[in-house]
């Protein structure tokens, strides 16, 4: 079962909004790329008036009422509304109309265990609507970054998915670097001397959080290239060759965790390897030491049954004879168990 952590609108936190005013982390409009703060009832004003503008809203965990609003203002259809609202979907892209919809899965790394969320994002030739759900970095970092290229942002909404998307897959690289180098430590474990269930238990849970978030970056991949060869959606050629290399990028991150999930299955046969081993190595020492406890043992085990008979049981020196008898046995084997390295 996937984690989903709670952070606040522009951090990490587990406070979830406290209303609906709370859930608009960002409702503006973009006129030859230079921003201007709107209410949400503006939107569908804003444009009909401006055919040369773009209106972008990012909102978080919003409840139905605010999203039944938002599409009232864009004319979003039923269905893609509805998966907005229920969050949990897989990541996929689907055309209504005019408008793309797109559920992506982002991630987060968060006291050492990865958090898994979700943002749908609602894109049409002249708006932009993200829905983040759980743990998902704010989008404020990818406007101010845009905000300082308005000659870019000229191009349209088109840009600012292409922002949103590429914060998005940046954000997996420090993630699977993490994964990286706990693996690291990891193999640094395995070959220790002494066995330690902590280690499996750690590269099982390691090679579990690599599946889940290979699960949310190999989609990813779907997603872009779709955008690199769609033609309708009002998307500027200029930007396609970005969505391209998005798409290149999330295909590396995609390769090291495919490499990083064989790693972690073979660190954890090796381990299971080891141990076996070293178990084996444990009842071979214990074998030969057997084995030499054998040899006084049987010939105690003779003499000790009371029998008149018994060879040189009357001869003077019988019973230092017989010790050193005894002993060179014991000598000779032990030299030969430790030749074959059972000792």
């Amino acid at each position: 079962m996937r984690t989903m952590s709670l952070p606040t609108l522009d951090s990490n936190s587990s406070s979830p909004p406290a209303d609906a005013a709370a859930c608009v982390i960002n409702c503006a409009v973009y006129r030859d790329g230079v921003r201007q703060d709107i209410p949400l009832d503006r939107i569908s004003d804003e444009l009909a008036t401006h055919d040369d503008s773009f209106v972008w809203v990012g909102l978080y965990e919003p409840d139905e009422q605010l999203l039944d609003r938002m599409q009232q203002e864009f004319g979003l259809h039923d269905l893609a509304v509805e998966d907005a609202h229920s969050a949990h979907q897989r990541p996929k892209l689907e055309a209504f109309g005019t408008t793309l919809f797109m559920a992506v899965h982002t991630a987060q790394l968060v006291d050492a265990h990865v958090r898994f969320g979700e943002t749908h994002i609602f894109y049409g030739p002249r708006f932009l609507l993200t829905v983040r759900h759980g743990a998902s970095l704010s989008f404020a970092p990818v406007r101010q970054k845009l905000e300082r290229e308005p000659e870019h942002l000229k191009l349209g909404p088109a840009v600012a998915l292409h922002g949103v998307l590429d914060f998005i897959v940046d954000n997996y690289e420090p993630i699977v670097g993490a994964f990286r180098k706990e693996l690291d430590e990891l193999e640094h474990a395995i070959f220790a001397e002494d066995f330690r269930r902590q280690t499996i238990s750690r590269l099982y849970a390691l090679r579990k959080e690599l599946t889940e978030m290979r699960m949310s970056v190999l989609p990813m991949q779907d997603i872009l290239k779709q955008l690199v060869r769609i033609q309708d959606f009002g998307i500027p050629d200029e930007v396609r060759p970005y969505f391209r290399d998005i798409s290149d990028h999330a295909a590396r991150t995609a390769d090291t965790i495919d490499v990083l999930r064989e790693m972690a299955a073979a660190a954890m046969n090796t381990n299971l390897s080891l141990v076996t081993i070293s178990q084996g190595e444990v009842v071979k020492k214990l074998a030969g030491w057997a084995g030499l406890l054998a040899v006084p043992t049987l010939v105690a085990s003779w003499y000790g049954m009371n029998f008149h008979g018994m060879p040189e049981l009357a001869a003077p020196h019988a019973y230092w004879i017989l010790i050193g008898i005894v002993s060179v046995s014991c000598i000779v084997l032990y030299r030969y168990l430790k030749k074959v390295h059972w000792l």
